[in-house]
């Protein structure tokens, strides 16, 4: 376990993912692409920009934490150690020119955030195959359907696995929306790009030019106080939380010993109690839950922050985002690679399922008027849902 783990099971899962390491080469990442976008305009050399590639590569910079304290942010620090690094005088005075640390670290939060989104739409894809696979498997597994606690009407399992798969697929969608418009942040000191112009002969074609490099959207103008790409960013991952923590509480809830309808697959050494042998814990629908319970409110602190972003560049409303942004992410990580493998291994006990719906059909059958009836025999459109479900999901796939 490394920093502050202990209290975040399963932050494993989440290495390498928007860590101080991550940020650090995502920076350089930015100042050689800027430096490759000054070479296509015409204001640098393509030799300048070889030296600035040749003293980033293999470089892990470890910068110093009063340094950063001093600047209040990581980029003067980290740009002041590349211009030391770069042993062409020349491309060392145009390291950085043009830019601002915000388009700096902006730009390299959208690198990292877009490293973040690739691993949760690796792991959304893993949990929508296995829901799939369970919705069709369980068309005909007739349960108990609940509302408000209490006993509805009867429904499948297949039919309750569809709709999971529907919110994991609904949020895959648009995290993977927001992952293609991720933006470039290109502004220089106040927004107008004013030292840029005195370099290149359009600044905005060396803007776009900075986010081709990097594989990024130009958004036409700069957004240092329009933070609309960062609650964007974090909408999309809330979403996620919502879909697997909806998902997480229906298996908390079926799980019960009581109702003993689903469980976690057994894994050793997951799940035990340190106090009573008998216990198998659902641990990965506790934790995904967890997540849930946590994201909104830092996708409300984002927000809160986009409402404060005053004037030009904001004082302390952009610096508040950073850790925000940092912790959603890599629990959305954590929480969509937990939920992957809960899914996968999930246990099924339609039998359960099936003795129930019997045993309660005459609360279960008392809207249709045959209280005396075969629950099986009334389950209206069920399987038509199930079937939309599934045709989205083999549509997605590419699937015929």
């Amino acid at each position: 376990m490394t920093g502050h783990e202990l209290l975040e099971p399963g932050a494993h899962r989440a290495h390498g993912v928007a860590d101080d390491a991550a940020l650090a080469a995502a920076m350089l990442r930015v100042e050689v692409a800027w430096m490759r976008a000054l070479v296509d305009g015409g204001a640098a050399k393509s030799d300048h920009a070889d030296a600035v590639e040749r003293a980033v590569d293999g470089w892990q910079p470890e910068l110093d934490a009063a340094e950063v304290e001093a600047a209040g942010n990581p980029v003067l620090p980290l740009v002041n150690a590349l211009r030391a690094r770069v042993e062409d005088p020349d491309a060392a005075a145009l390291v950085h020119v043009g830019l601002t640390s915000q388009d700096v670290l902006d730009t390299a939060q959208m690198l990292v955030a877009r490293d973040a989104l690739d691993r949760v739409l690796a792991d959304l894809d893993r949990t929508a195959g296995a829901l799939a696979a369970l919705a069709d498997g369980h068309r005909a597994s007739v349960m108990a359907g609940r509302t408000l606690t209490q006993y509805a009407v009867p429904i499948t399992f297949g039919l309750t696995a569809a709709q999971w798969l529907t919110g994991v697929l609904d949020s895959r969608d648009r995290l993977d929306d927001v992952r293609r418009s991720l933006p470039v942040q290109c502004g220089g000191a106040a927004g107008t790009l004013s030292r840029a112009a005195q370099l290149v002969p359009d600044p905005t074609d060396t803007a776009a030019a900075l986010a081709d490099r990097l594989g990024l959207s130009w958004p036409g103008l700069p957004w240092h106080t329009r933070r609309t790409p960062v609650t964007r960013l974090g909408d999309a991952l809330v979403q996620v939380g919502d879909a697997l923590g909806s998902m997480a509480v229906d298996v908390l809830t079926l799980g019960r010993p009581e109702i003993g309808e689903v469980r976690e697959g057994a894994v050793p050494g997951r799940g035990g109690s340190s106090t009573m042998p008998h216990k198998q814990n659902p641990v990965l629908a506790t934790l995904v839950h967890s997540a849930a319970l946590q994201a909104p409110q830092l996708g409300a602190q984002l927000h809160v922050c986009a409402g404060q972003a005053a004037d030009q560049r904001p004082a302390g409303a952009w610096h508040a985002e950073w850790p925000s942004l940092r912790r959603l992410l890599r629990l959305t990580v954590v929480a969509a690679g937990q939920a992957a493998d809960l899914i996968a291994d999930l246990q099924v006990d339609s039998g359960a399922m099936t003795r129930r719906a019997h045993a309660a059909s005459e609360a279960l059958l008392s809207e249709s008027g045959d209280s005396a009836g075969d629950p099986s025999a009334y389950l209206g459109a069920s399987d038509a849902f199930v079937e939309t479900a599934l045709a989205r999901f083999r549509g997605g796939r590419g699937d015929a």
